[in-house]
């Protein structure tokens, strides 16, 4: 890739860094909205909704990550992703995200039950997450 026209990308959480890499082209969902990001962008701070993040390979396919929130800082063609739990598509483990989703399920069910708000917003936030991990896992 010519370094002039490129991006580079870190995807960091509490844990570590989880990506590391370069692209043209990185596809995001912000709290407002999806966003592309290409060389030379306008400086960006913006918060992260729990999504993907998809990366452009130099052969066309993408690099996927789910993100469960966090935000994006990019200036000077550096991308930084700071997320509080994020894994990549192939790091996924499907049948772990399949039992998340069942209990979180399980928790709506009870919190709306029981008329918890707080427990049904945190239910459905973990159901959310649950679901973005196995949309990721199956592109």
């Amino acid at each position: 890739m010519d370094e002039k026209s490129v991006l580079t990308i870190n995807v960091v959480t509490p844990d570590g860094s989880v990506y590391d890499s370069t692209s043209h082209l990185v596809i995001c969902k912000t709290t407002d909205g999806e966003i592309g990001i290409m060389p030379n962008h306008v400086p960006l701070l913006a918060s992260l909704a729990i999504d993907e993040i998809r990366v452009k390979k130099e052969d066309e396919s993408y690099d996927e990550i789910a993100v469960s929130g966090g935000f994006i800082e990019f200036s000077n063609n550096t991308l930084t992703v700071v997320a509080s739990a994020a894994e990549r598509k192939e790091g996924i483990d499907v049948s772990r995200a399949m039992r998340s989703k069942q209990r979180a399920e399980q928790r709506i069910r009870e919190a709306e039950d029981s008329g918890n708000d707080i427990d049904l917003r945190r239910a459905e936030i973990s159901l959310r997450r649950a679901v973005n991990r196995l949309n990721v896992s199956n592109h």
